[in-house]
């Protein structure tokens, strides 16, 4: 096996693993109907971050920079879906 091959599987693992890093902070936000203390901003930032690094990885025909960031992309998704259903403050929370 080539150094490539092994290295590119590395990265494909690696990328996997860390964008599953935010999966607890989605499971969360479902688990207790609640997203308060998320920041739309930066997750919005991450999000489009993410897109922008899989259609790179579609050019330059990187299987681990598309599958890392299509992983991570998705658990934000999840985690802006969440914001918008349980984040946002009602009127009546207002003080």
């Amino acid at each position: 096996m080539s150094c490539n091959i092994l290295l590119e599987m590395l990265a494909t693992a690696v990328g996997v693993i860390s964008s599953f890093a935010m999966l607890p902070q989605a499971y969360r936000i479902f688990k207790r109907k609640s997203a308060k203390d998320i920041s739309i901003t930066s997750f919005s930032f991450l999000f489009a971050a993410g897109i922008i690094w899989v259609l790179y990885g579609i050019e330059i025909e990187s299987f681990p920079i598309v599958v890392s960031n299509l992983a991570g992309s998705m658990i934000i998704a999840g985690i802006i879906i969440g914001w918008f259903l349980y984040g946002r403050t009602k009127t009546a929370d207002r003080t």
